[in-house]
């Protein structure tokens, strides 16, 4: 079995929606949970937030917090996937942000660097920071797994 369809089984069995808040991933996350069959019993929708003034304006990450950490951060990893859950409606929620590369790392924050978030209508939020390795499509479908896995784990 997929990680997708058995993290779509694990929701399903409970009964919960999920939702994502994609920045370097680009969608990714959503397009292996919705190429699953049945994925609409489970999954409401998610936005892709490149820009800093969408993960400001539709998923009401504060700005001091992007100023602050930036947008490459666990704090803004927790925001997105926070904003997304309430703004969908969602039980639970994912996100991704990160830097994929080739271009736009540092020595603070290489290329690979990537913060997933996880947050529950409930109040339960955290974040994992990642940095993986490869080409730009290696590290977009390496955030992808990892994100999968991270709602995988959590409700086992």
């Amino acid at each position: 079995m997929s990680i997708e369809s058995e993290v779509g089984m694990l929701l399903g069995r409970r009964g919960l929606c999920l939702s994502t808040a994609e920045s370097c991933t680009g969608g990714r996350v959503a397009a292996r949970i919705t190429a699953v069959a049945g994925s609409s019993g489970y999954y409401l929708g998610g936005v892709v937030a490149y820009s800093n003034s969408v993960k400001s304006r539709v998923l009401d990450v504060a700005e001091n917090l992007l100023e602050q950490h930036g947008a490459v951060s666990a704090p803004v990893a927790e925001a997105m996937a926070v904003g997304v859950c309430g703004r969908l409606g969602a039980d639970l929620a994912v996100s991704t942000t990160g830097i994929a590369g080739p271009g736009g790392g540092s020595i603070y924050k290489p290329v690979g660097l990537v913060y997933i978030g996880l947050a529950e209508s409930t109040g339960f939020v955290t974040a994992q920071k990642f940095n993986f390795q490869g080409n730009r499509e290696d590290v977009q479908m390496a955030a992808s797994q990892a994100a999968l896995e991270m709602i995988q784990r959590y409700l086992n």
